[in-house]
């Protein structure tokens, strides 16, 4: 079996190679804030509070109320097709809803078609988890309230979705202009991501301020970041939307996350 860091990624011919290049590379010794992170090509997201949900749209998205994250790193880049093909090489894992037969001519696409237990097995397998949705909202959002990853003012050249005219998932990190503050990219567009919480829509008006994890009661489980079909209104750092897990999504994908204890 090969290294997390590298079964993780394959280094592409296209758009975003320096930024896939990284997280193919050997783990990292570094100073920085990274260097806590147990995978190369994960971002440090430090300990504090930021401002979740939006006082308008669904009501699924309000109110808006402040939360506290302790420390946790996440990953830069949707899951690749090519890390998931490793995986289920390497694993023997059985992927019920895995749906991307051309894994072999566009490996770097984000992993699509992928239903929520198989993105969790995959986040298992390399050592992590799937992101909750509050550490999914403050990667993308920042700790300003910001509408978009980049800011609040819409630029459909930053990321892929129904604006774009693209039609379909591109490689990983192709919209480079669409970072979020922590240097995430396609949490806007490209491919909706699963995160670990069951989706209420009504979780707001009672979740926890302090690292929610998500409903209790067994309903569908949530979606963030939008999809290249998704229009800019439902490609928001704060738009919630959800998914049955019983028949696989070729516009839903995944990255994973890990909590950081000091």
């Amino acid at each position: 079996m090969s290294a997390p860091g590298c079964r993780r990624a394959v280094c592409p011919v296209l758009a975003g190679c320096a930024i896939l290049l990284a997280a193919c590379a050997p783990a990292k010794h570094t100073e920085g804030p990274e260097a806590l992170c147990p995978h190369a090509g994960m971002a440090f997201i430090p300990a504090g509070w930021f401002t979740m949900g939006e006082d308008d749209g669904r009501t699924s998205n309000q109110p808006q109320h402040l939360v506290y994250l302790d420390d946790y790193c996440i990953d830069l880049l949707e899951v690749t097709r090519q890390a998931f093909i490793n995986f289920l090489d390497e694993s023997g894992y059985q992927a019920s809803g895995w749906l991307s037969p051309d894994t072999v001519l566009h490996p770097d696409l984000p992993a699509t078609g992928v239903l929520w237990e198989d993105a969790h097995a995959y986040c298992q397998w390399v050592g992590l988890r799937l992101p909750t949705e509050a550490e999914w909202e403050k990667a993308a959002r920042g700790t300003d309230g910001r509408r978009y990853p980049w800011g609040n003012d819409w630029d459909m050249h930053k990321a892929n979705t129904a604006e774009s005219g693209v039609g379909g998932p591109v490689p990983v990190g192709s919209f480079s202009l669409g970072a979020s503050p922590y240097g995430l990219l396609d949490m806007c567009g490209n491919a909706a991501e699963w995160v670990s919480d069951y989706f209420d829509p009504a979780y707001y008006s009672a979740s926890p301020d302090h690292n929610p994890t998500g409903a209790i009661l067994v309903l569908d489980h949530g979606l963030r970041g939008g999809s290249f079909a998704s229009p800019s209104d439902q490609a928001t750092t704060y738009f919630r939307d959800s998914s049955h897990s019983s028949q696989p999504n070729p516009r839903v994908g995944f990255r994973c996350a890990i909590s950081i204890v000091k």
